[in-house]
C-alpha cells in the first residue's frame, strides 16, 4: 500500500503506510431500516474568483457529479444546507441555482432529495413578520423545484425572537403554507454561534426541547421530522422520546451517530450528516448491515469512523467544511483543494495530516495511491520536505 508523509504539530515529519480499502457493495436495493442524507457540499471553480466576500463561482459539473456519487451508494442528499456553506461563502443566487440544479438531478437520478430553507436572502435585521415571509419567498423556490425541504434555523429569527412564544407563532404560520411535510432544524452553537438561545432565549436546553416538542406535536400534519445538532447525545435522546410516530429524529450529531442511529431497541434516529459526505460507502454499508439484522457488523464498520468525525468536527466546528473539501480532494471528487470564500484555508496543515492519517486508517481513502500523491505533493507545495 502507498505511504503518506505525516507532520506533527511540533513540525516532525514522519511516514505511515495506507490501509487496505474495505470491499463494500452499492446497495442492489434501496436502504429499509434508516432513513441517511449526507450532507453534501459544493465544489468551486479552480480559476473562480472565490476569494473571501466574492459571489460563488461553482464548479457544477463537480457539484453534481459528488452528488450523483452518493446517491449510488443508496444515501439521499441533503444540499444547500451549511455544509455547502451556506452563511460561509454560498451566497443567495447561488443558494437558489444550486437548488434548482440539484433537484433537477435528483429527478433525473431518482436520488432522494432534501433542500435547506432560510432566510438567509435578507440583507438586514426585520421582525417576525420579515422572518415568516422570507421562509415563505425560499419556500415557495424549493417546492416549485420539487425539493423536499429542511427548514433551517434562522439567524434573522434568532435575532427578532424574544421568547420561546415567538418561536412558535413563526414555524406554526410558515408550517401552515408548506405543500408537503418538512424536516425543521435545530443547529447547536458549535456550528452557529448566533443560534444561541434558539427556540427559546428565556429557556435552558431542557426548557427548548419541551418549545420544539409542542411545535412537532401541535404542527405533525406539515412536519416530517427534525435534523438536531447539538452535539449531546441526552438532548438528543431526550426529544427523540417526546416525538409523536409521525416524525422522525434525524441527528446530526457528527460526534455521537454510531449509537443513535443504532437506538436503544425502543427509539433509533435516521441520520441528516456532514460526516456522511465523506463517509458515504462506510454509511451506506453499515445501514445495509442493519438492514439484514447484523447490528454487531455495523458497528464494526461505521463505530471507527467515529474518531474521524470528531477530528472533522473538531472546534471551531464551524469550520468543518474544510475537512470534507479535502476529503473529497483527496478521494478525486474535486480537481483541486478549494473551497468558496477561500475557507480551504482554515485548519492547519498538522490539522490536516492527522486527518489523512485517520481516514486512511479506516478506509475512507477511496483511491489510496491518488490519495498518498495528491497529500504528499500538497505537503511539498508548502514547503515540508516530504522523506522519499
Amino acid at each position: 500500500m502507498p505511504r503518506i508523509a505525516t507532520l506533527s504539530a511540533n513540525g516532525t515529519v514522519g511516514t505511515r503506510t495506507l490501509a487496505d480499502v474495505p470491499s463494500f457493495q452499492k446497495p442492489t436495493t434501496p436502504l429499509q431500516s434508516r432513513t441517511a442524507y449526507a450532507a453534501a457540499h459544493v465544489v468551486p471553480k479552480v480559476t473562480g474568483e472565490n476569494v473571501p466576500g466574492a459571489p460563488a463561482d461553482i464548479d457544477w459539473d463537480a457539484t453534481l457529479a459528488f452528488r450523483r456519487h452518493l446517491w449510488s451508494w443508496g444515501l439521499g442528499v441533503a444540499d444547500a444546507m451549511d455544509t455547502a456553506q451556506r452563511n460561509m461563502g454560498l451566497d443567495p443566487v447561488a443558494v437558489r441555482e444550486l437548488i434548482a440544479r440539484s433537484a433537477a438531478e435528483a429527478r433525473s437520478e431518482g436520488g432522494a432529495l432534501v433542500v435547506g430553507v432560510n432566510t438567509d436572502h435578507l440583507t438586514e435585521d426585520v421582525g417576525l413578520e420579515g422572518v415568516i415571509s422570507g421562509y415563505l419567498k425560499q419556500l415557495e423556490h424549493a417546492e416549485d423545484h420539487g425539493a423536499g425541504v429542511v427548514l433551517m434555523a434562522s439567524r434573522h429569527l434568532a435575532r427578532a425572537a424574544t421568547s420561546a412564544a415567538d418561536y412558535e407563532r413563526v414555524y406554526r404560520e410558515v408550517l401552515a403554507r408548506a405543500g408537503k411535510p418538512v424536516v425543521l432544524h435545530w443547529l447547536g452553537e458549535a456550528f452557529d454561534p448566533q443560534l444561541a438561545g434558539y427556540f427559546g432565549p428565556e429557556l435552558d436546553v431542557a426548557g427548548r426541547i419541551d418549545v420544539v416538542a409542542r411545535i412537532i406535536s401541535e404542527n405533525a400534519e406539515k412536519i416530517r421530522g427534525i435534523k438536531m445538532s447539538l452535539l449531546d447525545a441526552d438532548h438528543e435522546i431526550t426529544l427523540r422520546a417526546q416525538l409523536p410516530q409521525s416524525a422522525a429524529m434525524f441527528t446530526g450529531d457528527d460526534y455521537h451517530y454510531v449509537g443513535l442511529i443504532e437506538g436503544d431497541g425502543t427509539h433509533h434516529s435516521d441520520a441528516l450528516l456532514g460526516a456522511f459526505a465523506a463517509l458515504g460507502p462506510h454509511a451506506s454499508a453499515a445501514i445495509q448491515a442493519l438492514d439484514a439484522g447484523d447490528a454487531e457488523e455495523y458497528r464494526r464498520i461505521l463505530g471507527p469512523t467515529e474518531e474521524l468525525a470528531r477530528h472533522v468536527f473538531a472546534a471551531p466546528t464551524f469550520h468543518y467544511k474544510t475537512g470534507i473539501a479535502f476529503l473529497a480532494w483527496l478521494n478525486g471528487h474535486q480537481p483541486a483543494f478549494t473551497m468558496v470564500g477561500g475557507l480551504h484555508g482554515a485548519r492547519s496543515l498538522p490539522h490536516l495530516s492527522h486527518l489523512v492519517e485517520l481516514a486512511g486508517s479506516v478506509g475512507a481513502l477511496e483511491d489510496p495511491a491518488l490519495a498518498a500523491d495528491r497529500w504528499n505533493r500538497f505537503l511539498a507545495l508548502h514547503g515540508v520536505e516530504v522523506p522519499a
